[in-house]
């Protein structure tokens, strides 16, 4: 829309004649105008476009503007009244009209009065009058786009070409302003709507706050505007084509009426043209649906759709079966079942009444587990039959695994005969559930099949499959393997515990294995643990029991120089190692020089001190000791009793030796079988063989082998049975 549709005839018609009436005091003045400088910019930000506007085009606006600058409904230039009065009820052709003198005035005005300092109000008045007079002109000519033209050929005879090109970007100007401030009111309308209100109270529940909240509601505001305007261009163009369309018809119509009088006199009939349909444009390629940027209308959508319903009925399954009447009764009794009572036949009832699904059984067994808890595990190992409960691999590890829990090991390993023989072969969950089990219950042949396997399936073992297998390894006696294990470790970069690297200590320590012992020491070194008081005992006693002496000394001195301060244990695993070699004096000088640094010897020491002097048959220094272990208010360690049983044997003390022998009988599980053969050897060597016998016996039922030597010491002893008191005697010994 140009400059010339936005003024009504009526109004041009009063400007012309207002002109005649008006003259300014000053006539030379205007035709001097040169002298005003543009301000603002000729190119129209809405256009986008580097060249001059010679012709702003606007949309017509479906209702007139809300903001003026000056009244909507009067146009005044002076304080007299010089100007034409607008009548409210006008169109709003003249409504848009009014707007634009009034902005266009009220900027130049401005203009002049900065340019003209001198001058008073009236002669700016007349300037605006004459400058207003000659746009309406020269769009009554033929548009505001000659008017441009003009300004940049010819200079105007009235008007300066300076001035004529100010005029042009005042009018541009105006008309941007009035274009924005349409938008801005019915940008207003659009923040209000309710789906913009809608985004905006859901984007501010999902966590947007503050200037990002606002620019989005400002966005989605916009593009409710651009679809309104969208849709309302399409409306347009719908009645452009109809009101065509209909005029078409009508020149159509007139000529067919005289087509028709000649034809009906020639005798001829005309067919009438059939009107054209009208409708909107078609649309070309697929509809897209965006919701926040994302297009949803893309193929992949639907199956994201699919497997996200699929999905869901695995993670929320159905709701189980209402039950009610008989099949609640039943259901009662079921879960009042005692763990001796066979459940089959109730659950035959149940399974009749209720014809139930996976849901259900998973039901009565939660049931089960939280009410009779012990009936749980037959009910669940009688419901993998069921064709009903849909029974899949998970349900049997599961059920392994919560016997495994409970150490019922038979049970689980029954549960895994019936998932062979039902074709479901263990997975990795089932294999690791099973090396759990046999290692806690130390089969560690076992344990070690089970690993295997899952080496076989491809799985690659983590630090919790790693550190049960080699604690499996050091209960079983068999350390070795346990640190060939800690060296895969130490290839696939996993960190070892502190609590492994001692197990594996303790247990080449145990059995005297002082290398295997050292290398765990400096493997623990390496890997960042520093020395504790445990790990340098547990080396003193390794060497001690390798019967090195020096290197058990070399690791008791390192332990006190970076600070560690030895305890009764330490003490005492150091003067045993001095007892492998029967260095007292040494033992005795080590005692001497750790009594002056304030160490008083505890249970331990003396139960080593015991065991040595029993050794060598001082019998009176051993007692005197073993009074030292009374004072100290706690009672001789098990071992002190099979040094005094051994030595009394050995030095004939026959009534002390059967007493001492009457205290590890009673405390037979406590034995070792080293300590079962030194019993049985001095009870060989002092001529008891019935009671070396009977000791034999009790060594075999508490699960140990008799060595060889031993064997062929009871072979060789059993010509030359000595006969010794009963057990009675022995027994009132003690107790007396």
């Amino acid at each position: 829309m140009n400059l010339k549709q936005l003024f009504s005839r009526q109004i041009i018609n009063n400007i012309s004649r207002l002109n005649g009436r008006v003259s300014s005091p000053h006539p030379c003045i205007y035709r001097n105008l040169s002298t005003v400088i543009p301000p603002f910019s000729i190119f129209s930000p809405l256009n986008q476009n580097p060249t001059p506007i010679q012709n702003p085009k606007y949309e017509k606006p479906n209702s007139p503007f809300s903001r003026y600058i000056h009244s909507s409904q009067e146009t005044t230039t002076s304080d007299s009244g010089g100007y034409p009065k607008v009548d409210p009820e006008e169109s709003e052709d003249d409504g848009n009209m009014t707007e634009f003198l009034s902005r266009f005035v009220w900027v130049m005005r401005r203009k002049l009065s900065e340019v003209y300092l001198d001058c008073d109000k009236n002669t700016i008045d007349g300037m605006l009058l004459i400058i207003v007079e000659k746009v309406v002109l020269e769009m009554e000519k033929g548009g505001f786009e000659q008017m441009v033209d003009a300004a940049s050929t010819t200079p105007s005879h009235d008007l300066s070409e300076d001035l004529w090109k100010t005029v042009w970007e005042v009018s541009n100007e105006v008309l941007d302003d009035m274009q924005k401030a349409r938008k801005k009111e019915k940008m207003k309308g659009f923040l209000q709507s309710e789906e913009v209100k809608e985004m905006y109270r859901f984007a501010g529940e999902v966590g947007i706050r503050g200037e990002m909240l606002r620019e989005l509601r400002f966005k989605w505001a916009r593009e409710k505007m651009e679809e309104s305007e969208f849709y309302q261009s399409l409306e347009r163009l719908r009645e452009e084509e109809a009101q065509v369309e209909k005029e078409e018809d009508e020149t159509v119509y007139k000529k067919s009426e005289v087509v028709s009088e000649e034809a009906v006199g020639n005798g001829f009939v005309m067919d009438e043209e059939k009107s054209k349909v009208i409708s909107l444009p078609k649309r070309h390629g697929r509809i897209k649906y965006k919701i926040y940027g994302l297009d949803l209308s893309d193929p992949k959508w639907a199956e994201v759709a699919d497997k996200i319903h699929e999905t869901g009925e695995i993670l929320w399954p159905q709701e189980p079966k209402p039950i009610s009447g008989k099949c609640k009764l039943v259901t009662e009794r079921i879960l009042s079942l005692k763990e001796e009572d066979d459940p089959s036949p109730v659950l035959a009832e149940w399974v009749e009444l209720l014809q139930p699904n996976r849901i259900d059984w998973i039901t009565l067994l939660d049931r089960l587990k939280v009410e009779n808890s012990r009936l749980y595990f037959k009910v669940s190992e009688l419901v993998l039959g069921e064709e009903s409960f849909q029974t899949n691999i998970r349900d049997y590890s599961k059920l392994i695994e919560v016997h495994a829990q409970e150490n019922r090991l038979d049970d689980a390993e029954r549960i895994l005969t019936k998932m062979n023989e039902s074709g479901f072969r263990p997975d990795i969950l089932t294999f690791t559930v099973l090396v759990h089990m046999y290692s806690k219950a130390g089969n560690v042949e076992k344990a070690k099949e089970a690993f295997e396997n899952l080496r076989s399936v491809g799985f690659q073992p983590d630090v919790r499959i790693y550190n049960t297998m080699i604690m499996a390894y050091v209960h079983s006696g068999q350390p070795k393997l346990g640190e060939s294990l800690m060296r895969e470790m130490e290839a696939r970069d996993m960190k070892l515990t502190e609590e492994i690297y001692m197990a594996l200590l303790r247990s080449f320590a145990q059995r005297g294995d002082d290398n295997g012992s050292q290398r765990i020491a400096t493997t623990m070194h390496f890997a960042g643990f520093q020395p504790t008081l445990e790990s340098c005992t547990l080396l003193v006693e390794a060497f001690g029991r390798a019967k090195d002496p020096d290197q058990a000394r070399s690791n008791f001195d390192y332990m006190i120089k970076v600070g560690l301060k030895p305890d009764d244990r330490c003490v005492a695993s150091m003067i045993a190692a001095y007892e492998e070699k029967n260095l007292l004096d040494k033992a005795l000088d080590l005692l001497l020089e750790m009594e002056k640094d304030g160490f008083k010897p505890g249970v331990s020491t003396y139960s080593v001190l015991v065991d040595w002097l029993g050794k060598l048959q001082l019998i009176d220094e051993a007692e005197n000791l073993l009074g030292k272990i009374s004072e100290i208010g706690e009672s001789p360690p098990l071992k002190v009793h099979v040094s005094l049983c051994e030595m009394y044997l050995k030095t004939g003390a026959e009534k002390k030796a059967l007493q001492a022998l009457g205290v590890l009988e009673a405390k037979k599980q406590q034995l070792g079988a080293v300590d079962f053969e030194r019993i049985i050897m001095a009870l060989t060597a002092a001529g008891f063989s019935q009671d070396a016998t009977r000791m034999r016996g009790l060594m075999e039922t508490q699960g140990f082998v008799p060595s060889e030597p031993l064997r062929m010491s009871l072979m060789a002893s059993h010509p030359f049975v000595r006969t010794r008191p009963t057990m009675s005697f022995c027994s009132w010994n003690l107790l007396s």
